[in-house]
């Protein structure tokens, strides 16, 4: 069986034998090609290592190495400096000069020793490290995590907020009446007041609010569950107007010692807006203390995030689908005095866009439906009410236009264009010559008025100044008839005088069932 060719015929000499002769093996003349392909590659490698060992072996008259292992590799060695001379005048040489190479050798064991010691020590660190238990591996571990974070604290601390003028602040000093049924009555809502505070105090302080009746503390959702004294930083500027001076001072200690607002939770943009910033922002207003403006400015800045949608409509909560006119409507105020006291303009411009993208929108009827979409930009369901969900939206107009020393003349048309709509068609009289604010739901009138809709009537007296075509007057009787309305309806007919959110207007409540 004969072996298969491994090159062309081309490629191969054959031996020719002579006939009748014997045969003995034929000595080849040349070499095979691959023969000569691998004395090739040989050839190449003996070249390339001398190239390599002539360019690239250091150079022993410029480097010296010392018999120290590991050491060699560590201690640098030390070069006189280029023209350095001795006294003689010679050019020192590195090796060269005694007391030159004395130097160097003690700088060189100086190291030496330095790496032994420190070699020693974290040899020990180690054995001690190894008798202890986990737990306490585990509590030096933590220990030190905390160092770290208070270091980092301390170095990335918040910047200082720029100096700014604090506007002078009326009504808030602590003097007596002249008329003594109107002592009395502050005295009483006072006393009121420090019953309330002082029971909280009790039962459910740091909770966002107090169980009056279970007698413990309470989280709300709106919060994300996680006590924030919500209670404590609303109550604030009503404490230092009533002059509870010592409770104030509680609550400031308590804000400074634990408002934390690092909290992985779902809040309510509107709600921490109003109790959060705005109680805040009024502590600082009235005391002038620094730590409610810091406190204010650190929320802010976590609530930017909530206008990163497409249309700069902020998210009511995290994961909603729509936005509430009463709670995107209802960030003005705090966020201008935001810029003002910070400089950075980013507040003031997020609520000057959710205005501007107001105005270019279709209204229905003139009327602001309460649910918008962030992410399409349009309106939810066509539902208007002056009371629940839409509520704010109109007082932060009147007061944006008011807080500007009445500059802020788009804030008043826009007010004055919703008020007149609302005017046109919600606004009516009951069969009693009640006057009421209903609520316009998918183009209909539904005669029923809620309770928190009642505020209107403030609303439309504290607007009557500076309303358009001489209406100062007319605006000021229809507040004075919502307000009849409310006593009417939710306080005289209620034997305790309390109003509940949630009270019927009886009178509208039979006016419906006759109707049907």
């Amino acid at each position: 069986m004969t072996t298969p060719a491994l090159l062309p015929l081309s490629g191969r000499r054959i031996p020719t034998l002579s006939p009748g002769a014997n045969s003995f093996p034929h000595h080849r003349a040349t070499l095979r090609l691959s023969e000569k392909f691998i004395l090739l590659l040989i050839l190449s490698a003996f070249i390339t290592l001398c190239f390599g060992a002539f360019f690239f072996l250091p150079d022993n008259s410029k480097h010296k190495r010392f018999d120290l292992g590991l050491e060699d590799v560590l201690i640098p060695h030390i070069e006189a400096p280029k023209g350095a001379k001795h006294p003689g005048g010679q050019v020192v040489i590195h090796g060269q000069g005694g007391h030159d190479e004395h130097r160097h050798r003690e700088e060189e064991e100086s190291l030496r020793d330095k790496i032994r010691a420190d070699h020693e020590r974290a040899l020990q660190e180690a054995k001690e490290k190894l008798k202890k238990s986990r737990e306490e591996l585990r509590a030096e571990i933590q220990t030190e995590k905390s160092r770290v974070v208070e270091d980092l604290k301390k170095k990335e601390g918040p910047k200082p907020l720029p100096p700014v003028p604090m506007p002078k602040v009326v009504g808030v000093n602590d003097g007596d009446p002249g008329e003594p049924e109107v002592k009395e009555k502050r005295d009483k809502i006072r006393e009121m007041m420090k019953h309330a505070w002082d029971s909280y105090r009790q039962y459910g302080w740091g909770h966002n609010e107090l169980k009056p009746l279970a007698k413990k503390g309470h989280s709300t959702n709106i919060f994300g569950n996680s006590q924030m004294g919500a209670t404590i930083v609303d109550a604030l500027d009503s404490l230092y107007i009533m002059g509870l001076r010592d409770e104030f001072k509680d609550g400031q200690e308590w804000i400074e010692q634990n408002l934390d607002f690092s909290v992985n939770a779902e809040v309510s943009v509107f709600e921490v807006n109003i109790r959060f910033i705005g109680g805040l922002l009024a502590a600082y207003y009235l005391s002038g203390q620094e730590v409610f403006k810091v406190k204010a400015v650190q929320l802010a800045e976590k609530l930017l995030p909530a206008f990163n949608t497409p249309t700069g409509i902020p998210w009511a909560m995290v994961n909603l689908k729509s936005s509430i006119l009463a709670e995107f409507g209802t960030l003005h105020m705090e966020f201008v005095h935001l810029t003002y006291l910070t400089g950075n303009p980013a507040y003031y411009q997020k609520v000057m866009h959710i205005r501007k993208l107001l105005a270019k929108m279709d209204r229905p009827n003139g009327l602001y439906p309460n649910y918008l979409n962030p992410r399409t930009g349009r309106w939810g369901q066509h539902h208007t009410s002056v009371g629940g969900l839409g509520d704010s939206f109109y007082e932060y107009l009147l007061k944006a236009w008011l807080m500007s020393d009445k500059t802020d003349t788009e804030a008043r048309k826009t007010y004055d264009d919703a008020i007149e709509a609302i005017e046109r068609h919600l606004i009516r009289k009951s069969n009693g010559g009640l006057t009421f604010i209903g609520e316009w739901k998918n183009g209909h009138l539904e005669r029923k008025m809620g309770h928190l809709t009642c505020f209107a009537g403030g609303m439309f007296a504290l607007g009557a100044d500076g309303s358009p075509d001489d209406k100062a007057g007319h605006y000021l009787q229809l507040g004075a008839e919502i307000k009849q309305t409310l006593k009417h309806e939710s306080y005289d007919r209620i034997s305790v005088s309390l109003a509940d959110n949630n009270t019927p207007l009886t009178e509208l409540q039979r006016e419906r069932r006759y109707k049907s």
